[in-house]
């Protein structure tokens, strides 16, 4: 597929299932993401790759943290919370990590860490692979950014739920003018 098309049309695919990305799939996902624009080289992420029982753990974390939060939560709630991981066969956690520099200060890096997480996206939809980034308040939430490993100076910048899309999606272009202006 031409590079430009594959930016104007890639869509997120909702519904994943098996296969998960080859391990030759997310090497090439991954030095995609290496190629995230990045004042100072500070590569400023990591990823996690979640598959298999991972995704059976991740799911009971899922879980614990909603308890935490709403224990209150009814059985439909808690089912939903558990099951939210199998959303995909493979689930890659996008993570920012932040580092004290005198030129590129924390947004800039959170933004080149979402970059990466782009790069996976579209790297995922060029080798006829769904993809769908997802965040919510699990990203954000204590519980789950410690059992994931985060540091002080991390940040989870999204869940990429990734397989094989029962049918290829093609996002219609839209047009940019309502989105552009002109200054000076």
């Amino acid at each position: 597929m031409d590079a430009l098309q594959l930016l104007k049309t890639r869509a997120s695919s909702p519904a994943l299932r098996e296969p998960a990305p080859s391990q030759d799939q997310l090497d090439e996902m991954f030095k995609a993401a290496l190629r995230a624009p990045d004042h100072g080289g500070l590569q400023p992420y990591r990823f996690l790759v979640v598959e298999g029982e991972g995704l059976d753990k991740l799911g009971e974390l899922y879980l614990k943290a909603g308890l935490l939060s709403d224990p209150e939560s009814d059985e439909a709630k808690q089912k939903k919370l558990r099951t939210m991981a199998f959303r995909a066969p493979m689930i890659i956690v996008a993570i920012a990590s932040i580092q004290q520099h005198p030129k590129v200060p924390a947004d800039e890096q959170l933004i080149t860490a979402g970059c990466a997480a782009h790069a996976i996206v579209q790297s995922a939809y060029a080798q006829g692979l769904g993809a769908m980034w997802r965040s919510g308040p699990l990203a954000f939430d204590p519980v789950v950014k410690e059992a994931l490993g985060c540091q002080e100076n991390e940040q989870i910048v999204g869940f990429i739920y990734l397989g094989t899309s029962p049918k290829v999606r093609v996002a219609a272009e839209t047009d940019p003018a309502p989105f552009v202006g002109r200054w000076g």
